[in-house]
């Protein structure tokens, strides 16, 4: 289901542009247009989640999916071997910024933790 006035589901919808590195008919990903690191893709999911507090079981296939096409696009660029990180961010405690559910994937440098 699209939300009205959700950023990411107009640019699912295409009526927002975006470089897209990667989609099928569950999610779509693209690279951030403000990257924290040399490789910043957004992975979302078609269907949208305001969070991940909101999904329910029903959902482990979308969820599921969209963390295996993490990894496959990091393999892809070719820096997964090096490593990366994948990152939820979930309300506003937790950093999220724009309420659809997405994976952060970054890659391109080292990174230490505790992130912040």
């Amino acid at each position: 289901m699209r939300e009205k006035d959700c950023l990411f589901c107009k640019i699912i919808a295409g009526e927002i542009p975006s470089a897209r590195v990667y989609e099928d008919d569950f999610c779509v990903a693209f690279n951030d247009i403000s990257p924290q690191a040399p490789t910043h893709i957004l992975v979302i999911p078609r269907e949208h989640f305001d969070s991940l507090d909101k999904v329910e079981k029903a959902h482990k296939e979308t969820l599921g999916h969209l963390l295996l096409t993490a990894a496959d696009i990091a393999r892809e660029k070719d820096f997964a071997e090096d490593g990366y990180r994948v990152v939820i961010n979930t309300n506003g405690d937790g950093g999220q910024t724009v309420f659809h559910l997405h994976v952060h994937l970054l890659g391109g440098r080292p990174f230490i933790f505790p992130p912040g």
